[in-house]
């Protein structure tokens, strides 16, 4: 079924009377004290039929976690407003206005959701199996033993092994993985007719996404439930969906079956969505943008190819003047120690023998799925973990028999951006605070002067307006976030960034943004970059050389464009076998 080349789609939604779901010109205001009302989506209208699968699709901030929202009358009432011509019906009952007993009869047993992050929907201090019997017994006359049982059979439904030991797991000892198997079994519990799944594969790696997908699929198949699936991806809508929705801005800009949207989109917004992703099948010269795209696209009628802009400049990385590389990893090993039953030892091998070079000006992509060593990796270079064995040598000179005073001036040599900018930035510092406080620790800048003007340099470099100075890391989106956290690790003038998942949850034209950014700093300044990744991808566009790990261990590595092109590994084949595939033109 998510074979692009065998799936059959079934007929256009507009030849089926039976809509289990219709959304009328929803129209939704955000208000506070202080300002005036923000517009987060208008005249949106679209429907959902029984057993059909329809995609919401667009950027971060486009209304389409708002709609789903509303469908589900979770929007916040005390500042969330819906506009009185809206109408939601299902199963021609209109869902606006009910009282929360009728909710109750309604959310979770006939229509349910899944969150994106289910770490954060996931109680941490009660096992997997207590929230779903919770859940049960919420809407259905069971025991607790029934419930029990029940739970087991959930977990072992979703693909959860060993579902009797891991229905007493606490979300945390899951993978990220499992706990959205957790959160499908949730959903599901009380067999609703229609799940919406809100992002539900952001930030997991091309396999665990695609096991997810399968998932999704084969349950609403099984079940003949109604979807409505949400994502940034056009990728995934191409092989989940029959319908597609595609908003910007809390308007539609387009709707229609997905294999006519692939193949003939109409609008410069969704074509623009189809240019700016990345392929795995060639490198481009530049990443559009979405405002490039429908800037240099007016109406022309020639194919764009995707990930190449018209008329882009090449990107021509610095080569290196010598083969002398700046970084050389040998036999890296990192091993935690761990306490099993009875005292005994459970050490866990997160790396094993891990070796490459890093020249000057280049960029070493490292890809894997999730818990394959490769943040293990980065965090050893930079002696954030300590490597259990083997040598790092930088410039010459093995960063691991250096103490902590010898290695606090290679500190400022080398850097790290890691994945969740959120998470990464000081919440109660100004960005000039942000900026600055490296340069005060490692004795950059005499005085405030000096830190604010090289960090009004930094933030000019990133594509960040000066005004940006005396804000906090909350004003800013997602990607103006990452545009900071990588002129913090610029402050200190480093030769080698370590790159943790930059990009991974980034929606697609902000992800452009950000990878042009470090392709042209990369270019400016000399920089080499370890790009840590599990979207292939964007490491094929970032890479000149790879590694794929699988449980701690390198099992190919070579020049970038040959491992794509010609995988030798298995490993590597699966990885990527499961990358989700769109058309690579489209029609303008």
């Amino acid at each position: 079924m998510l074979d692009m080349a065998t799936r059959r789609y079934p007929p256009p939604i507009a030849q089926i009377s039976d809509n289990l779901l219709e959304v009328k010109n929803l129209t939704v205001d955000f208000i506070s004290a202080s300002k005036a009302p923000v517009r987060a989506v208008e005249s949106v209208s679209f429907v959902i039929p029984r057993e059909r699968t329809v995609a919401l699709v667009g950027e971060s901030g486009s209304g389409k976690s708002v709609s789903a929202l509303a469908i589900m009358g979770l929007l916040p009432p005390q500042n969330a407003i819906v506009a009185l011509h809206s109408a939601i019906n299902y199963d021609n009952r209109s869902l606006l206005n009910l009282s929360r007993t009728d909710w109750q009869l309604i959310r979770g047993s006939r229509i349910a959701m899944i969150f994106q992050d289910p770490m954060t929907s996931l109680n941490p201090v009660y096992t997997v199996g207590f929230q779903l019997a919770e859940m049960l017994k919420a809407h259905k006359p069971v025991s607790n033993k029934q419930a029990a049982a029940r739970a087991c059979e959930l977990l072992e439904e979703v693909g959860i092994p060993e579902p009797q030991k891991r229905v007493n797991a606490y979300p945390h000892e899951l993978s990220g993985g499992q706990q959205q198997r957790v959160m499908i079994a949730m959903a599901l519990a009380c067999e609703p007719e229609l799940l919406i799944a809100d992002e539900p594969t952001t930030a997991l790696d091309v396999t665990v996404q695609r096991q997810i997908l399968l998932l999704l699929a084969e349950l609403r198949e099984r079940r003949r439930m109604a979807m409505l699936f949400i994502t940034h991806d056009l990728g995934l809508v191409s092989e989940v969906a029959d319908h597609a929705v595609v908003m910007r801005k809390g308007t539609v800009r387009e709707a229609g079956p997905v294999r006519t949207l692939f193949s003939q989109p109409q609008d410069p917004y969704t074509k623009a969505l189809l240019s700016c992703r990345p392929s795995i099948d060639r490198q481009g010269k530049r990443l559009l943008t979405i405002d490039d795209w429908m800037s240099t696209n007016s109406g022309e009628s020639a194919p764009v190819p995707i990930a190449q802009s018209i008329d882009a400049p090449a990107m021509v990385v610095a080569k290196p003047k010598s083969e002398t590389p700046l970084l050389e990893v040998q036999g890296l090993r990192k091993v935690f120690k761990r306490s099993g039953p009875w005292f005994q030892s459970d050490d866990f091998v997160a790396v094993e023998n891990v070796s490459f070079q890093l020249m000057r000006g280049q960029t070493v992509g490292l890809v894997g799925e999730s818990g394959s060593g490769k943040t293990t990796v980065g965090l050893c270079l930079l002696r954030l973990h300590e490597a259990t064995a083997g040598k790092v040598f930088f410039d010459g000179k093995n960063l691991f028999d250096m103490s902590n005073s010898e290695f606090a001036a290679y500190k400022r040599r080398l850097q790290i951006v890691f994945q969740n900018p959120y998470a990464s930035l000081n919440p109660r510092f100004t960005v000039g605070e942000i900026l600055s406080e490296p340069m005060q620790l490692h004795g950059i800048g005499a005085n405030s002067a000096d830190w604010e003007k090289q960090s009004l340099s930094l933030l000019d470099k990133v594509g960040m307006p000066a005004s940006a100075l005396k804000r906090y890391p909350f004003e800013f989106s997602g990607g103006q976030r990452q545009r900071i956290a990588i002129a913090r690790s610029l402050s200190l003038s480093p030769e080698v960034v370590v790159l943790d998942e930059a990009v991974s949850a980034l929606d697609v034209s902000v992800q452009a943004q950000v990878l042009n950014l470090l392709k042209d700093l990369q270019k400016e300044l000399g920089l080499s970059y370890l790009f840590i990744s599990h979207d292939l991808e964007v490491v094929r566009y970032m890479s000149d050389s790879l590694l794929v790990m699988n449980k701690g261990h390198v099992v190919e590595q070579g020049d970038a464009a040959q491992i794509y092109q010609a995988p030798q590994h298995a490993y590597t084949q699966t990885l990527l076998a499961a990358v989700p595939r769109v058309q690579e033109t489209i029609s303008v």
